[in-house]
């Protein structure tokens, strides 16, 4: 009887810990084959000539594919890694190593999905099938009380019945083992310049430095609940973001289930509140549920947009001061010109941000969804498109806008000490010096 071999085809799920797709696999094949491929596609240059990915973002992409490399070979395992579309590379490997079945986690924003469709194709040409598995969300779709199609569009709704009426699962275990087929050529991992990004700068203001990888997640994890172990219940909120867990959850080196579940054990033995965590693993369910129900039309626009004044070259050149952080106004200025330095800002400051430049400039919300897509460090496609979507008010879910969306771009919003170290020299008039 001849081996049975299962390619684990690595996406944003970069870990090894709470991995149902990498446990299966390795429960039902003699053989895995871990794969991770850099898809051309998300470093190529948009129309304005910037590129997908930016070089922030794809550096902490690098090391957290490093670092699953790393804890799979630990195993005993191997990660092959390779450059391409993943359409004709996993049947190239599929081909090669006499695969039987191809895992993957299912994805929801429409270019993923595209791409899952492509080598979904390519494989069953070959008479191989792509396995999906649900492992983004907190509350797995078949444990919630109702269908897909029947979610709550409301936020609020969606909350108060997933909070009662289901439950998280618990975390599958992480393996101790894995066999490998005899590995011809792993790959090695890119640099930067061959995906074609420059290396970044890292700015001596930032307070935080991101690496990525799954060792670096279950690090600032503790972290965090070691800094936090004082705060009683009944105090104020703390957030994903201020936990600064994002980018790690954003590229799966560490699952929502385990943060939920560190959350609830520290709940239990010190006597501390983090509902701030939990309403955002919440939001990131109902984003990702969202896109899964109603599809691109979660952001579409159904009218013609109104409110936009002025001509195109106009609010280009409106766009170009936001990106810039040369609108005049002090405190977005600032939170541009840390974005754009570090890759990463607070929730609060994305919330201002944006809703300064769809509401108070009138530019396309698209075009800044776009600019985050590309900046930021944390980057998920049903949180961000979801987000700058809610902040223009074009779907059915206008009612869960966040509160904090509508917060004003004053001074007294603004810490002094904030705009002194991110925008040190400007006008009293907010004209910011050149």
């Amino acid at each position: 009887m001849s081996e049975r071999t299962i390619l684990v085809w690595f996406r944003n799920d970069l870990r090894i810990r709470d991995n149902e797709i990498l446990l299966e696999a390795i429960r039902k094949a003699d053989k895995v084959l871990p794969v991770y491929c850099f898809d051309p596609f998300y470093f190529k240059h948009n129309l304005s000539g910037n590129p997908k990915t930016g070089n922030i973002r794809a550096r902490f992409l690098l090391e957290s594919v490093a670092n699953l490399r790393k804890n799979l070979q630990a195993l005993g395992g191997e990660l092959i890694i390779r450059i391409g579309n993943p359409a004709e590379i996993l049947p190239q490997l599929a081909d090669e190593y006499q695969v039987n079945e191809v895992y993957h986690h299912r994805e929801v924003a429409h270019e993923e999905t595209e791409i899952s469709e492509q080598v979904e194709t390519a494989l069953w040409k070959m008479r191989l099938n792509l396995k999906h598995f649900i492992g983004h969300t907190l509350y797995h779709k078949e444990d919630l009380p109702f269908p897909i199609k029947d979610i709550p569009d409301s936020f609020a709704v969606f909350k108060k019945k997933v909070e009662r009426d289901s439950n998280v699962r618990q975390c599958v275990a992480t393996p101790d083992q894995i066999v490998a087929p005899e590995i011809k050529d792993k790959g090695e991992i890119p640099t930067l310049q061959m995906l074609g990004l420059n290396e970044p700068f890292d700015d001596p203001r930032a307070t935080e430095h991101f690496v990525g990888g799954e060792d670096e997640a279950q690090a600032q994890l503790e972290k965090f609940f070691l800094n936090n172990s004082h705060t009683i219940i009944g105090k104020k909120n703390t957030t994903l973001n201020l936990s600064k867990l994002s980018p790690w959850i954003a590229l799966g080196c560490i699952s929502l289930r385990q943060v939920y579940w560190e959350v609830i054990k520290q709940q239990q033995l010190n006597n501390t509140a983090y509902p701030g965590m939990l309403l955002d693993l919440l939001w990131r369910d109902y984003f990702r549920f969202m896109f899964k129900k109603h599809g691109q039309k979660f952001i579409a626009v159904k009218e013609e947009l109104t409110g936009m004044t002025g001509s195109v070259v106009n609010r280009n050149e409106l766009f170009e001061h936001w990106e810039h952080g040369e609108t005049g106004v002090p405190l977005v200025d600032a939170i541009m010109h840390e974005l754009n330095a570090t890759g990463y800002i607070n929730n609060y400051s994305r919330q201002i941000a944006a809703g300064f430049l769809v509401n108070e400039l009138k530019v396309d919300w698209k075009k800044g969804a776009a600019y985050f897509e590309e900046k930021l460090i944390d980057y998920s496609p049903a949180s961000n498109w979801g987000n700058w979507a809610f902040i223009a008010g074009v779907n059915d879910a206008r009612e869960s806008r966040y509160a904090i969306a509508a917060l004003p771009v004053t001074e007294q919003t603004a810490k002094s000490d904030y705009i002194d170290t991110w925008l040190p020299e400007v006008y009293a008039t907010g004209v910011v010096v050149k």
